[in-house]
């Protein structure tokens, strides 16, 4: 009953948790409980207790407490672990506190670590959620990007990773649950880690052509994956993505992945942007501002974990997974600010900013969508620095024409723990991007700028059931707040959209 990830296992064992020899033994103890520690505090003569009161221990979210063992319990050391307040406690609290654990077991160079799910002991709680968001905060958190570090010096020590956690749970059905849980949650974070990993690689490795082999790499199991070249996207009236990429030397590549289980009653179509470096063309980005830009594919690339994961997870409907990819450049033969480009369902577009190429790619992505004739599309974008500034780093921006399916994704991103935020679909905006001498303008007034990007996109799905994510804000992590999310690309959305799918 292991479950293995590409750092480590997670076993469920019906053991006695101070039976288990471990490098590290981790405890949770809530705040304001008059006497958390009574269990560890016996076995260590009431000596627990007196250091939690020296050292303002208290049982506060995040706080930790540790100490060596010296050989009273089978574990070499203990942590004790603040769970914060009963009642505040959640599954994202669980998750928090299994990436906690892995930055504690890495600071003291612990192999294995033996721990019960936190919340497990609480009236009323899922216990399958909750192991499943304890597990996705171990497996995350464990989450590094390797590829291109150098060897190591002669006299540095490699780093002892992680390499077992150990879930000690004596009850039979909590047992059950937790090894349901740790399962799903190993499926899901691999799929997250794949697109982080798409989306550290650097643009002149990620290219277009790349985009489109690592799609293929996902065909069968249920998968099928059609691929579009210059010249088939040309065919398909695709202009508007085509003069995105042609100040590149990368040509642009279509991608569809499709799934259909038999007996599906619904189909939805996930659209990814996904344009591999942005230079802002010519209208050219200042230096500090494209040194991140690799990370302008990772609608995409949550859209190609999403798929690694429904080969595995089999939902019930049917998905569609669509993305162009591009790359942005200045060059002879790039488009230009005042140029009109038709998108593939014949709407018009005038372009005076071609650093506002997303919404220019995802035109043709969505209007490809449509034909498709899905129940619902959803797609999600780098798209706006104005998101941003008005949700931070953190939280994603929702816009959508669908009130249920609105609910719907903001349910699944409470459960994936993936922050996200309704802005409306104000009408009204719409005049900003009115253009004189086209359909519609590929920037507003300056004003706004997630809503009249997300009124732009509209133009694209007729009346289908639609919402925009715009994740330019926590699809990258420069700082890290929490210890799920490592630096570099988080895999947004991946979790999220499993989740929605997953509720039909």
């Amino acid at each position: 009953n292991s479950v293995r990830s590409l750092y480590m296992e997670i076993n469920v064992q019906r053991i006695d948790i101070f039976d288990v020899s471990a490098d590290l033994l981790v405890l949770g103890a809530y705040q304001g409980i008059s006497h958390p520690f009574d269990e560890i505090d016996r076995k260590f003569d009431g000596e627990i207790s007196k250091i939690a009161a020296r050292s303002g221990f208290d049982g506060k979210h995040g706080q930790t407490l540790l100490f060596p063992t010296f050989g009273k319990i089978s574990a070499k050391n203990v942590a004790i672990v603040g769970l914060g307040e009963r009642k505040s406690f959640t599954a994202d609290s669980a998750r928090k506190i299994g990436g906690l654990i892995v930055k504690i077991a890495k600071s003291h160079r612990a192999a294995t670590v033996a721990t019960a799910i936190p919340g497990f002991d609480l009236k009323g709680i899922d216990f399958r959620n909750t192991a499943q968001a304890f597990a996705e905060g171990v497996f995350l958190s464990a989450y590094r990007f390797h590829v291109y570090h150098g060897t190591l010096k002669k006299k540095e020590k490699p780093p002892r990773e992680l390499k077992s956690v150990i879930v000690c749970e004596r009850g039979a059905r909590q047992a059950v649950s937790a090894e349901q849980g740790i399962k799903q949650a190993e499926v899901l974070s691999r799929a997250t880690n794949y697109a982080r990993d798409l989306v550290n690689t650097p643009s002149s490795e990620m290219t277009p052509a790349r985009m489109a082999e690592e799609a293929k790499s996902l065909a069968g199991k249920g998968i099928r994956v059609k691929i579009m070249d210059a010249k088939e996207m040309e065919r398909r009236g695709m202009y508007a993505a085509l003069a995105v990429a042609r100040g590149s030397a990368h040509s642009p590549v279509g991608v569809h992945l499709s799934y259909h289980p038999t007996g599906a009653k619904k189909t939805v179509a996930i659209v990814g942007k996904a344009v591999t470096f942005d230079s802002g063309g010519l209208s050219l980005k200042p230096a500090k501002s494209m040194e991140s830009m690799k990370i302008d594919m990772a609608g995409a690339a949550s859209v190609l974990g999403l798929f690694r994961a429904i080969a595995e997870l089999r939902p019930s409907v049917a998905v569609h997974g669509i993305f162009l990819a591009v790359e942005n450049m200045p060059s002879g033969s790039a488009y230009r600010p005042g140029d009109v480009v038709r998108a593939m369902n014949g709407t018009t577009i005038e372009v005076l900013n071609t650093d506002a190429e997303g919404r220019v790619t995802l035109a043709d992505a969505l209007s490809y969508a449509q034909t498709l004739k899905p129940d619902m599309i959803v797609d999600l974008a780098t798209l706006t620095g104005a998101c941003v500034v008005a949700l931070g780093n953190d939280v994603a921006a929702l816009l959508a024409n669908d009130a249920k399916l609105s609910k719907r994704l903001m349910s699944a991103a409470t459960e994936s723990g993936e922050p996200l935020w309704e802005l409306p679909l104000y009408e009204q905006y719409n005049e900003q991007i009115k253009s004189k001498i086209a359909d519609i303008k590929n920037t507003g007034e300056g004003s706004a700028g997630t809503i009249t990007a997300a009124l732009f996109l509209k133009h694209f799905v007729d009346e289908t059931p639609w919402a925009h994510l715009d994740i330019a804000g926590p699809s990258y992590v420069e700082r890290e707040t929490r210890p799920d999310q490592p630096y570099g690309g988080s895999g947004y959305g991946v979790r999220l959209l499993a989740r929605f799918l997953q509720g039909f």
